[in-house]
């Protein structure tokens, strides 16, 4: 079964992510996916995360693909119009590949080219909206498509620790509403806050899929909780960090704790290695996944 299949049978969903290189040396990058072959359900590919210049998504989900892999491909609004957000998506389709999840993306500014003008013509939900136009047949003008049309897996992502959530859930809502199939999280680290986040929006009958990103050290959990919103790593984790003497067993151990909890509450997880690639085989077998 591919990926929409799986999740419309109800099937616990497991997913990691890839960053593309900043070159066009992708050995290493295959190498790590033949880690998790036959482990994942799906491989996010990620759309110049943080605003840094990189291969692109497109190319690095096309060899996945070719590679045997199912890979989901990440689009985000900042640095394409209307129209390149559309080619992007039939260029996708055309390529076999289905999975799509959309974002509005960071700021140029917080990335290596802080110079970069930002386009944002789109918003996710909007980008939602023209892609199950184009599986109808026509583009956001509703101007015709010709031949087959596109067929897509589409995600989109929730921040189930905003505060306040209100407008989180909302913004959800209208993303179902215009096709969103499935959510990733941000990453998870107070399953309280995940749990009452899960409880307020069952209504909308769409798998989520809980983020865990592998804690590397307490001075990144630190740097998360100051500057990104909606994510709180409790000091007794940071401290739990700071005492181990081996980061990776430790963020292992971490990692692995959290899935078990939260396996009950969602219908996948999400696994987000930020360069610990080769670690996700370790928290997929100590999880239990």
């Amino acid at each position: 079964m591919n990926l929409k299949e799986k999740l419309q049978a109800g099937k616990f969903i497991v997913t990691s992510e890839i960053g593309p290189p900043k070159g066009i040396e992708t050995r290493t990058l295959l190498e790590d996916a033949e880690l998790i072959r036959n482990k994942v359900d799906g491989i996010n590919v990620t759309d110049l995360q943080s605003s840094v210049m990189r291969l692109g998504s497109l190319a690095v989900c096309l060899l996945l693909k070719q590679s045997g892999f199912e890979p989901i491909f990440q689009l985000t609004c900042r640095d394409r119009n209307r129209l390149a957000l559309q080619s992007d998506l039939l260029s996708a389709a055309a390529l076999g590949i289905e999975n799509v999840l959309v974002l509005t993306g960071d700021h140029p500014t917080l990335g290596d080219h802080p110079e970069a003008k930002p386009v944002f013509d789109l918003d996710s939900v909007q980008l939602l909206k023209a892609a199950r136009g184009l599986e109808s047949g026509v583009d956001m003008n509703g101007n015709k498509l010709t031949g087959a049309l596109p067929r897509f897996c589409l995600g989109a992502v929730v921040n189930p620790g905003s505060d306040p959530l209100e407008p989180q859930i909302i913004k959800m809502e209208k993303k179902v509403s215009v096709g969103a199939e499935f959510f990733q999280t941000q990453a998870v680290y107070d399953l309280k806050t995940f749990e009452s986040f899960i409880s307020k929006v069952k209504h909308l009958k769409v798998p989520v899929i809980a983020g865990i990103v592998l804690l590397k050290s307490s001075g990144m959990a630190k740097y998360m909780n100051k500057s990104i919103p909606g994510v709180f790593v409790p000091d007794d984790l940071i401290e739990e960090m700071d005492r181990a003497g081996d980061k990776a067993a430790k963020s292992v151990e971490i990692a692995a704790r959290f899935i078990k909890e939260l396996r009950s509450m969602c219908q996948g997880i999400h696994i987000m290695p930020i360069g610990w690639d080769k670690v996700v085989p370790r928290v997929i077998e100590a999880s239990g996944l």
